[in-house]
């Protein structure tokens, strides 16, 4: 799923919720937070552990969604 949203300052953000299997537990939610929320340009990260998504808000100039999922996946988590 992918909205636009428009931040206080004009800029256009992005809203993807991503799938992810292989999280079970709270160290993974951390994991995947900060792995995924220090790349430049993502303004927020939710896990949904029991959902098994990431949902991700970020400026698409300044990161990709491939950028996102290869984060994802070097903490050792799959995205489908």
């Amino acid at each position: 799923m992918k909205k636009k949203k428009q931040d206080v300052e004009g800029i256009i953000m992005e809203q993807k919720t991503l799938q992810v299997e292989g999280m079970s537990c709270q160290h993974c939610v951390k994991a995947v937070e900060t792995g995924v929320g220090e790349l430049n340009g993502v303004t927020a990260v939710q896990v949904k552990l029991e959902a098994g998504q990431v949902d991700v808000t970020f400026d698409e100039n300044k990161v990709s969604v491939s950028d996102i999922k290869d984060a994802i996946e070097d903490q050792g988590y799959d995205v489908v």
